[in-house]
């Protein structure tokens, strides 16, 4: 029985529910254990909101409870901050200041026992190393939560994800528990323009399955379906349900409620004699705020993920008319690296590409970024494109459940804050004693040195000085780091084996996150002072590069017509005189040509003389081994 909260005045949660604002547009990536590099089993998930979503990653300790005891219930509001109380044990989650502590909407029995887990908005990854990912979804019924007016709901995804990761050891389980909850107390999606529906990843170590929740049509219940991919398979999650025909007597493969049949039966969307019901079909409204919203998002990750398999990038409508599989085989085997990749895809390269030479939207240096629709978007009317990589994005991550390590360090979550094309995915694991303060705290509406999400969200803004060029140095960084962190995983790993020293593993991965942080903070630095002002300035000798603009854009701009040259006839020391031989140098000029060139002609005598010096980066990162010797 769900035990409401009785209060004189519930304004405060009314206004959560009011000024809410989910997620806008996540996207969700799995690959089964036979489709990895290393035989793990990975969830991805990008946070994907109006710059507004807490962004902060926390550990939930494991925690022990008095038999007859009730697991509170919160509505979650998404932006920052996300919870505030006491019930959950996590200081930075703490009441500061003069904030309130969050008041149930409901509650639910307690269990005595429930693990420790990581994290951001929806739980990600808990010590069992089962791992969720979230997609808001369209649906055909909706429903209000409780504290509201005409509230009948109680369980958001949110809710739900942080249940599973307290209660559940397997992906099945995780699946059952939150489709159980969800049908007894009622379900809740985010009821904005994203829809009322959500999609799930959820892995293990050896499984990955997609789920899908919808209310039922009193708004009391739910209906939901999960289907297992193989183990071989890759799927996406973009905004839009993806199973299609589910069969209950296939329960190796296919969990769901038996609302899903009654409600299609009685609504006559579906009868028996029709066959396996398209879940999809039925219950989705399909892709919201563009045709392709959805659709470019699953085309381009299957494009990156298994090009040889030629899906169109057109379609008529993905609800009723599917080109995309619920998964498919990868043409090589995926490794987190790749996931990585995904996450910054722009669709570089092909016809979509947002920062191609001669897309003009994307500016001079190719800018992949298409700012949210403010009101003259609105006035004239039309839609950008939806990348993969978003500049909007709060946070993204890559669970990777190993099950080689289940007596070891356990999952990994490789954790991205901010924008995904200029973050550094960071290892993170349960076992950790506590988040760095860098990545459990800060949010957009404080700027802070101290947050890597700030540390991020930097580096990407200074690189739109001009972002063809500094893109490169952003991807150089991210590189060095993450194969960097790649190598700290396999050796902590390996060391836990031979000495099981815990300390020692969490001082390596803490001096990681610290370089990490560092180096991002750095690169914007070097990016500011090498693009500043319209220039390429590289120290010693090519500083105040006048690189100007691409030809294409100059003449897409109408540069040619811009004023003429001068109408006086210059007599002296013009270099583009024609009716003068051309002179030397006079002035300040020669002076400066004089000293160039004996400057360059005693480097070229001392070369040989010169030490090679290492990069001050790689130097920071391999100090990081340290710990680990």
């Amino acid at each position: 029985m769900i035990l409401l909260v009785q209060r004189q005045n519930m304004i405060g949660t009314f206004l959560l529910f009011l000024f809410a604002s989910s997620c806008s547009g996540c996207t969700v990536f799995l690959a089964g254990k036979d489709a990895t590099v290393d035989g793990s089993v990975m969830v991805s998930h990008s946070n994907d909101g109006e710059f507004n979503t807490d962004p902060r990653l926390v550990r939930v300790p494991a925690g022990d409870h008095s038999p007859g005891s009730n697991r509170s219930v919160f509505f979650s509001p998404e932006d920052y901050p996300r919870y505030i109380g006491y019930t959950r044990n996590v200081p930075e989650y703490y009441p500061k200041g003069d904030e309130e502590s969050f008041e149930p909407i409901g509650s639910i029995p307690q269990v005595s026992h429930t693990f420790a887990y990581l994290e951001d908005t929806y739980g990600a990854v808990n010590e069992k190393q089962v791992g969720i990912g979230e997609s808001t979804c369209s649906a055909v019924f909706g429903a209000v939560p409780l504290g509201a007016p005409n509230g009948t709901a109680l369980f958001s995804v949110d809710e739900l994800t942080h249940i599973a990761m307290e209660r559940a050891s397997t992906a099945r389980q995780a699946i059952e528990l939150m489709g159980s909850l969800a049908e007894k107390y009622g379900f809740y999606g985010a009821g904005q323009f994203e829809g009322t529906g959500e999609s799930l990843g959820v892995t293990d170590t050896s499984e990955a399955w997609i789920f899908h929740i919808l209310p039922d049509p009193t708004g009391k219940s739910a209906i939901w379906a999960a289907q297992k991919i193989p183990d071989d398979s890759f799927a996406v999650l973009a905004n839009m349900f993806v199973i299609r025909e589910v069969d209950p007597s296939d329960t190796a493969n296919f969990l769901m409620s038996d609302s899903v049949h009654t409600v299609a039966r009685e609504y006559k969307w579906w009868c028996k004699e029709d066959g396996l019901l398209d879940f999809t079909k039925i219950y989705s409204d399909g892709e919201y705020a563009h045709k392709f919203y959805s659709g470019r998002r699953m085309w381009g990750a299957y494009h990156l993920a298994c090009p040889s398999q030629n899906f169109p990038p057109d379609y008529k409508d993905l609800q009723s008319d599917p080109v995309y599989p619920v998964s498919a085989t990868p043409d090589k085997l995926i490794s987190e690296m790749d996931l990585f990749r995904y996450h910054r895809y722009t669709y570089q390269g092909t016809e979509f590409d947002l920062g191609a030479e001669g897309n003009l939207a994307g500016g001079p240096f190719g800018s992949p970024d298409r700012w949210k629709e403010g009101p003259n978007e609105e006035k004239v009317g039309g839609s950008w494109e939806r990348a993969i990589g978003l500049y909007r994005t709060s946070d993204s991550y890559v669970v990777q459940s190993r099950s080689w390590t289940e007596s070891g360090t356990g999952a990994v979550l490789w954790f991205g804050p901010a924008s995904a094309l200029a973050t550094v995915f960071t290892p993170f694991i349960v076992g950790l004693s506590d988040i760095p303060p860098s990545f459990r705290s800060g949010h957009q509406a404080e700027f802070s040195r101290e947050s890597a999400f700030w540390a991020a969200c930097y580096a990407h803004n200074v690189a739109n000085l001009k972002w063809s060029y500094a893109v490169k140095e952003i991807e150089k960084r991210q590189e060095l780091l993450e194969k960097a962190s790649v190598t700290l995983v396999a050796h902590a790993e390996a060391q836990y084996q031979v000495d099981g020293d815990s300390d020692k593993v969490e001082k390596a991965y803490l001096a990681n996150v610290e370089s990490i942080v560092s180096s991002l903070w750095s690169l914007s630095d070097e990016i500011m002072f090498k693009y500043a002002s319209g220039f390429v300035n590289e120290l010693p000798d090519n500083m105040s590069q006048q690189v100007g603009y691409p030809k294409w854009w100059l003449e897409a701009v109408d540069y040619k017509n811009g004023p003429p040259p001068p109408p006086t006839d210059p007599k002296c020391c013009h270099p583009n005189s024609t009716k003068l031989e051309k002179s030397p140098l006079t002035g300040k000029a020669a002076m400066k040509e004089y000293l160039g060139a004996r400057a360059k002609k005693t480097k070229t005598d001392n070369l040989g003389n010169v030490e090679t010096t290492t990069n001050a980066e790689e130097v920071k990162v391999k100090n990081t081994a340290r710990y680990l010797r």
